[in-house]
């Protein structure tokens, strides 16, 4: 069943029926953003697959055939695949224990939607026929829960502790340093935790709903994940795209400006980083290891670098980004491309395994879910997917944030500090950290 809706604002919808389990909001956030068009929210799945392998997932999605509709989604896979996850596809052995039991993958299989489409100012209801179930009740008493009006919870303070000081970040940033230099790599994405302990009564998704405001993004997320566990997310930066038809897009980022309120200011500060020679050649890094990343199932000579080094700007900084674009080679399907390329080269260095090798040596904890992606796969194939950055991480007993950036052979280590802090602070703002 397909039933076209009176529209209503994907984020109003999501605060009315958020209670709903396993409820996931991808969420095109930033308003007046040619890549904010589409909006999904998926509730009740007929299954959850949770640490289970790609190939598990994989013969899940070939049970079921795509529904024709009015949007590119229309229901299958969404979830994450965190960081974790990829060491284990390049294959990287980790040192790290995983004391918050922070699950490698959590993905939910829908049949039941709203769409938006931004743009058009329309949205549907896309909901399958389930065996023994009547279809016209179910989705009745979904309608009727979008009636309901709940005000967002008061948000408790949160009071953050970082996995080390200034000083601490500093040093290992300079012992990176020394690993370029020595030649062992070109790049490393160092980053940083702060953890809060989860006040009684935090409410996830009126968190994600203040995140939202303070930090609207093309690629934010909702997801529900089940015992506890919730993402929130604000991220800039799609990981890959997948059409049916097979053709692949991935946009990193490298390279970061804060914003500034004055317009002849923001506007330098946007020239600065599109002519910096530092995070040029960053980015340049990503983009050569990403081709030869998605080059292991794209079709011979299809890889393509349509953008490259383009100034895009968010609410609150001005990233560099280029994009790499290719053909999948037949008989492939999403989930090799995320076999292929997980995790995103933009959040590991280069080379990809020695870098993740020097990651897992200095970062003091397992990333988990941060830094992996969320995705949405489609009963057709096609695909989309963002990294997980500017994120919080909501469990059972605490909130987690992360930060951090590329480290490359003329970082100034005391820059980079800072860099981490202007990607941090809107995270840490939202309950007055």
């Amino acid at each position: 069943m397909i039933r076209e809706l009176p529209w209503r604002a994907p984020q109003d919808c999501f605060a009315a029926l958020s209670p709903e389990p396993y409820l996931a909001f991808l969420d095109s956030a930033a308003t007046g953003d040619a890549r904010s068009q589409l909006s999904y929210i998926c509730l009740d799945p007929f299954k959850i697959l949770r640490d289970a392998s790609l190939s598990t997932l994989a013969a899940e999605l070939a049970r079921h055939q795509q529904i024709p509709g009015p949007l590119p989604f229309t229901g299958g896979a969404v979830g994450f695949f965190g960081y974790d996850l990829g060491l284990g596809l390049e294959p990287v052995a980790s040192r790290h224990a995983n004391p918050l039991n922070l699950p490698d993958m959590v993905i939910g299989l829908y049949d039941t939607l709203i769409g938006f489409d931004h743009t058009a100012q329309r949205c549907w209801l896309i909901m399958r026929d389930r065996p023994g179930q009547d279809t016209a009740a179910r989705a009745n008493t979904l309608l009727a829960r979008l009636t309901k009006t709940p005000t967002p919870a008061p948000l408790p303070k949160l009071h953050w502790q970082p996995d080390m000081d200034r000083a601490e970040y500093i040093a290992l940033v300079e012992q990176i340093l020394s690993y370029i230099r020595a030649g062992d790599i070109y790049q490393a994405n160092f980053t940083l935790r702060h953890t809060a302990l989860r006040p009684a009564g935090l409410d996830p998704a009126s968190l994600y709903l203040a995140l939202r405001a303070a930090s609207p993004a093309p690629f934010a997320a909702y997801l529900d994940c089940g015992e506890g566990l919730a993402l929130l997310s604000a991220s800039p930066e799609r990981f890959i795209s997948l059409s049916s038809a097979g053709e692949i897009e991935t946009r990193p980022i490298k390279g970061t400006r804060p914003r500034h309120a004055d317009a002849g200011r923001d506007a330098a500060l946007a020239t600065e980083l599109g002519e910096s020679p530092k995070d040029r050649a960053e980015n340049l890094m990503i983009v050569d290891l990403l081709r030869h990343d998605i080059g292991r199932v794209t079709q011979i000579g299809s890889v393509r670098v349509p953008e490259f080094l383009q100034v895009e700007s968010f609410a609150s900084v001005h990233h560099l980004v280029s994009a790499i674009t290719g053909r999948l080679r037949p008989g492939l399907g999403a989930l090799d491309l995320l076999r292929a390329t997980l995790p995103g080269g933009s959040i590991t260095g280069a080379p990809k395994i020695r870098a993740m090798q020097i990651i897992d040596e200095l970062e003091p904890c397992r990333r988990g879910p941060y830094c992996g992606t969320i995705a949405w796969i489609g009963f057709d194939g096609a695909m989309d997917s963002s990294i997980i950055i500017r994120t919080l991480i909501v469990t059972p007993g605490h909130v987690l944030m992360q930060a951090g950036g590329g480290i490359v052979a003329d970082s100034q280590p005391e820059a980079e500090y800072e860099e981490m802090r202007i990607k941090a602070s809107p995270m840490l703002g939202v309950c007055g950290g």
